[in-house]
């Protein structure tokens, strides 16, 4: 009999932290956030699409979180150009000495290096998806925590600088520059996360998200802690329990400052740095989906 209402009990639990999600996270604003900065247009370091965006980042946290910081620093590329890099960050609860770390990169791509016509290469990526959804998700976490404060400590991490060089290179030249520098300057007074999720390519309209290669070997027990929620809140059908491809993105360097850290991501997004990552390639059911699996992550 025990067993049955424990059962029950857990059914009620998860069916409460879903209902509770879904109303605190709202994909249709979260949409609008896309739209938003993509109208600043590409956010490419050292332009005013990207100065606009990183203030519009600041301004809303500080209008949010209980506290807002701008993690500002210079960058020499391997080829010798000085980029002017900001991370900013967004506290809740930062008396809490639990806390969770959510990362998202908010700059795009300088070249579609991946379009399949030669000219194109060389022009900016939009990044709806690839930047814009991901940021958008953070703002609508913060969005929601404002409303209602979270279980534990937590920490909006919006890192720039991820996907200005050359991922093909193996020394990584100029990629997860802000991941990095974050990872190489952590605030000793500010407790280390529970654990840290990174947010990246989530609001792709045909959302299909597989379990990150590197994530799986680096932080197995955050996966399953992630993919157990969103099948308490109904999304096993999105979050599919199948190892997908090794990826080089934000969790690495983390993962190096040895914290916990996961990267959750359409590995199967076709249009990631090409010139049709554009609007129409996200909805804001994918945004709500994921946004609705990052709330009850934290509460």
């Amino acid at each position: 009999m025990r067993m049955h209402v424990c059962a029950l009990l857990s059914v009620i639990l998860g069916c409460a932290h879903g209902a509770r999600a879904e109303q605190e996270f709202d994909g249709t604003v979260a949409f609008r956030y896309v739209v938003t900065q993509l109208s600043f247009g590409p956010r490419v370091p050292n332009t005013e699409g990207h100065r606009k965006t990183g203030d519009w980042i600041l301004e809303h946290l500080r209008a949010t979180a209980d506290s807002a910081e701008e993690q500002a620093f210079v960058h020499m590329t391997a080829g010798g150009d000085t980029l002017l890099l900001r991370n900013l960050i967004g506290r809740f609860r930062p008396e809490s000495a639990e806390r969770i770390l959510y990362v998202a990169h908010w700059d795009t791509r300088p070249v579609a290096d991946r379009s399949a016509n030669l000219g194109d290469q060389r022009l900016p990526v939009p990044g709806a998806n690839d930047g814009a959804s991901g940021l958008a998700l953070l703002l609508g976490v913060a969005d929601a925590l404002l409303q209602q404060q979270p279980r534990y400590g937590v920490d909006l991490l919006f890192v720039d600088g991820e996907d200005y060089g050359s991922f093909s290179d193996p020394e990584l030249h100029d990629v997860l520059i802000g991941s990095q520098y974050y990872a190489k300057n952590l605030d000793p007074t500010v407790p280390r996360p529970l654990f840290a999720v990174v947010w990246d390519m989530i609001g792709d309209r045909e959302l299909r998200i597989l379990q990150e290669g590197n994530s799986l070997a680096g932080a197995p027990e955050v996966v399953q802690r992630v993919w157990e929620r969103a099948r308490a809140v109904g999304y096993e059908r999105v979050f599919r329990r199948k190892q997908g491809q090794y990826i080089t993105d934000d969790n690495i360097p983390l993962q190096d400052a040895g914290i916990r850290a996961i990267d959750v991501i359409d590995l199967e997004f076709a249009s990631w740095h090409t010139l049709e990552d554009t609007l129409d390639k996200v909805s804001s059911e994918s945004l709500q989906i994921v946004g609705e699996v990052a709330v009850a992550m934290i509460r």
